[in-house]
């Protein structure tokens, strides 16, 4: 339920133009303005912003809230508010008719409309080149401004044989989180190698960069302030063991980075030479160089047998760490399992590794040395059966903090489905299961389906059977008074608890 004092602020809002209100209500008329889609009153309050910080999050509530509502014309308009007090700022140096004080704008944890419900939200993506276009164009008016203001400097000296100091505007710090590819790197470049001697200065906390070249990563980590980048996150580039080992020669200067996520980077191991002997090596120690390394995703690398050999320069355990795909052996699992990552680890994803035969004594041993600190995880594809989840059981069980596992792709009965949740409601803090569609709940035989120019043979899925069987595991819950927890055959669309949220 609204507050009062909400309720008013939606109504004062409303009006055109504001009135003049007392500072310590500017935050909640941003929200309410924010919430009721209402940007010209957002560049309005933004004008006359009299704090140093505005931190969206903070401000405006929840992620749920900020993904619930259209989003896109508020925040463009936050940041070209910005943009026009700096363009003042710049055109009339000196002046004190503003009463701006806005120093650091924060739009970090934003989520992305990928995953929001409203139509109109804004991604990161679109979001990062809004960023830079205003950075590009506040840089503009900045040379354009030196240049006026140096003219006349000349021309004032000329006169008084002195010339003028020329204040600098205070400027803005903008946090915030980057996603670029191919498409936004040129921008995104731009403003960080222009951007950041002039008023308006980004700040990176996460940098996600998709299918950019070696050169086009390094030069763009080059260009980042490295005080602040919790995560680094580069996805989809075959960058193999020598890409990386470029790129983390970089990342070393990152003092404040905790997160590192290398998935798909093409590294493959599996056949020991001397050259991936020696890259493995480069790698290793790269990676001891990151002092603050706490989460790590190597998904798609081979690495079977090569586990110990990358992991072995880190200074601190892992708490995170996800090796989906990565065809691991029983070597691999021991390793971890005896590391001092073991006792360490809130997150781990192991998807994508065959548990039905040799791989499930290892698991086994391996969820037993992590059940005290571990809160998620996920065996996505991992060919297990209910007899398989069977013998699982009393190690799963020990993980009694688990608030997230992820079991779908596999071969689950429905009721193996039914027996492990009679024996996981007892864990205090689950809140979300992702249960593969059962075995049962297909129908007989393969059919034939046209994907594009060819054929397809999948399994015909029995809706009404799997609408009985999620229906019966709803009620079983209820009965068992765990109505908080979320089951679902749905892997996409829950939010599976990101590393910085555990």
């Amino acid at each position: 339920m609204d507050s009062l004092l909400f309720l008013s602020a939606r109504r004062i809002v409303s009006l055109s133009p504001l009135p003049v209100v007392p500072p310590h209500l500017y935050p909640v008329l941003f929200q309410a303005a924010f919430l009721d889609g209402r940007p010209q009153v957002l560049q309005d309050l933004v004008a006359e912003w009299p704090f140093p910080v505005l931190n969206f999050q903070r401000i405006v509530g929840s992620r749920e809230l900020l993904r619930d509502h259209s989003s896109k014309l508020c925040i463009q308009s936050v940041i070209g508010a910005v943009v026009e007090q700096l363009r003042l700022d710049l055109e009339e140096p000196g002046r004190d008719s503003s009463r701006c004080r806005l120093r650091v704008l924060d739009v970090t944890g934003l989520p992305d409309d990928a995953a929001g419900r409203a139509p109109d939200g804004m991604s990161v993506w679109s979001g990062t080149v809004a960023l830079a276009k205003a950075c590009v164009e506040v840089s503009k008016h900045h040379r354009e401004s030196r240049e006026f203001q140096k003219r006349g400097a000349k021309r004032h000296k000329g006169r008084s044989g002195a010339a003028a100091a020329v204040p600098r505007p205070a400027g803005v710090d903008v946090h915030a989180d980057f996603f670029v590819n191919r498409t936004s790197y040129g921008i995104l470049r731009d403003a960080l190698q222009t951007g950041n001697a002039g008023p308006l200065r980004l700040k990176c906390r996460e940098f996600q960069a998709e299918k950019l070249s070696v050169d086009g990563i390094v030069s763009l980590l080059k260009s980042l302030d490295p005080s602040g980048v919790r995560r680094v996150d580069l996805r989809f580039r075959n960058l193999g063991l020598t890409g990386l080992s470029v790129v983390l020669l970089h990342l070393s200067q990152f003092p404040d980075l905790r997160s590192l996520k290398l998935q798909y980077s093409n590294v493959d191991v599996r056949r020991a030479t001397p050259e991936l002997v020696l890259g493995i090596r480069c790698l290793a120690r790269e990676l001891g160089k990151l002092p603050s390394l706490k989460e790590l995703n190597l998904g798609s690398s081979r690495l079977s047998g090569n586990l110990r050999q990358v992991l072995c320069e880190l200074q601190a355990p892992l708490e995170s760490l996800e090796l989906a795909f990565c065809s691991l052996l029983p070597a691999d699992f021991a390793f971890l399992s005896q590391s001092f990552h073991a006792a360490a680890l809130k997150r781990l994803d192991l998807s994508g590794h065959d548990f039905s035969q040799t791989l499930l004594q290892p698991l086994r041993q391996l969820l037993e040395e992590t059940s005290a600190s571990l809160l998620h995880l996920d065996l996505m594809e991992c060919r297990l059966t209910d007899s398989h989840l069977d013998s699982l059981l009393a190690s799963l069980r020990r993980c009694s903090r688990l608030q997230f596992l992820g079991l779908f792709g596999n071969s689950l009965s429905t009721a193996g489905l039914k027996d492990l949740l009679w024996k996981t409601v007892e864990f205090p803090e689950l809140r979300l299961v992702v249960y593969p569609v059962p075995v049962d709940c297909y129908k007989p035989g393969l059919h034939q389906r046209r994907s594009g120019s060819r054929w397809i043979l999948e399994e015909r899925l029995d809706r009404e059977r799997l609408g009985a069987a999620s229906a019966e595991l709803g009620r079983m819950l209820e009965s068992s008074g765990r109505t908080d927890v979320v089951w679902t055959y749905n892997p996409y669309g829950h939010g599976a608890l990101d590393y910085f949220s555990l």
